[in-house]
């Protein structure tokens, strides 16, 4: 018997799960799937999202802009593309996780998306046997986009309460830090050309 979870819209922000009726089936030996989903609105260009999304820049913002979350992330393997792979490094004060390490699986630059799958560590420690992020940059207008942030699961039917370790608060405060680093950038840039 599978477990699939439903959700009502694409960025259902809470998953529906029915854990007291599955539990008495002791015979379930496939992992619980389930994803997460949150939305941020940039108010910029997807274009000027994307060039922070889309490479390794956003692997040397995200521990200057929020170093509570992440110490430190670096290259282990690639060049940006699809293949590297990235060793997150998180902040002392994050419960039950030292560090993990990513490969970028998927990168769409004609569509503003990449995916990132969790290869070591993690919540990998924690009996997930999958974890993928995917990034998508919504281009609503050529002067705003949002950024969609997806978290994709597959748990070990024994470690289910573990699923809490996933949430969509890391991904909403990166987007909320990068939209507003890209923001003071271009005040910075008008105010320059206003002098010169």
């Amino acid at each position: 018997m599978t477990r699939v979870l439903h959700r009502k819209n694409p960025c259902s922000k809470r998953l529906e799960l029915t854990l007291q009726s599955l539990a008495s089936h002791t015979e379930l030996t496939e992992a619980m799937k389930g994803n997460l989903c949150h939305e941020f609105e940039t108010g910029l260009p997807a274009a000027d999202v994307w060039e922070i999304y889309g490479g390794l820049r956003i692997g040397q913002l995200v521990p200057e802009l929020l170093p509570d979350m992440l110490k430190k992330v670096e290259l282990v393997d690639g060049d940006g593309g699809v293949g590297t792979v990235l060793h997150l490094t998180y902040s002392p004060g994050i419960p039950g996780f030292e560090y993990q390490k990513e490969k970028f699986i998927k990168i769409d630059n004609e569509n503003y998306v990449k995916e990132a799958l969790v290869v070591e560590g993690g919540v990998l420690d924690h009996g997930f046997q999958k974890c993928l992020v995917r990034f998508e940059i919504i281009g609503q207008t050529n002067e705003t986009s949002a950024i969609r942030s997806t978290i994709e699961y597959e748990i070990d039917d024994d470690k289910t309460d573990n699923a809490s370790f996933v949430s969509t608060s890391g991904v909403a405060h990166i987007a909320e830090a990068i939209t507003n680093y890209i923001k003071a950038q271009k005040s910075a840039e008008q105010a320059r050309e206003e002098t010169l």
